[in-house]
């Protein structure tokens, strides 16, 4: 696979781009909807061109049936692993709703303290990466190739 190089301030200004994209559960399309998955998956085709595989249908409460990190496990295919304390903008972050239970939500950080996601009920938005936030985090990743890492 051809790394594509890119810039923290690209993978930021890209997922900025998704802002006020309507909740869509599976979907993808800037604009138009998207849920969590979708906006990485959007940011990493605006990056790369094409998603790397296929995304399974999944149910809003996959995750509860999950007995391993099914998400994670995606991530760490495409992305690189970073430390949860190294992440930093344009990387992907992931969240568990509880302890044992795997993680099924991502953001992707605009800066150390803000990320961007879409959540159920609510259009893609940038928001503080709180402390109820930051106890939930359980993976980070980047994308390859980001320039200044």
């Amino acid at each position: 696979m051809t790394v594509i190089s890119h810039s923290r301030a690209a993978i930021v200004a890209e997922a900025r781009a998704w802002l006020g994209t309507p909740y869509r559960h599976q979907a993808s399309l800037k604009g138009v909807g998207c849920d969590c998955l979708g906006l990485v998956r959007g940011v990493f085709r605006a990056l790369h061109g094409a998603e790397p595989e296929r995304v399974p249908p999944y149910t809003p409460d996959w995750a509860e049936a999950a007995s391993d990190e099914p998400l994670a496990q995606a991530a760490a295919r495409h992305l690189a692993v970073v430390g949860k304390d190294a992440a930093d903008a344009g990387d992907v972050v992931l969240f568990r709703w509880r302890t044992g239970l795997a993680a099924k939500h991502a953001a992707i950080l605009t800066t150390r303290t803000t990320m961007i996601h879409a959540h159920d009920g609510a259009a893609v938005a940038e928001v503080a990466l709180s402390p109820w936030w930051r106890r939930r985090l359980a993976f980070a990743f980047r994308f390859r190739g980001v320039l200044d890492a």
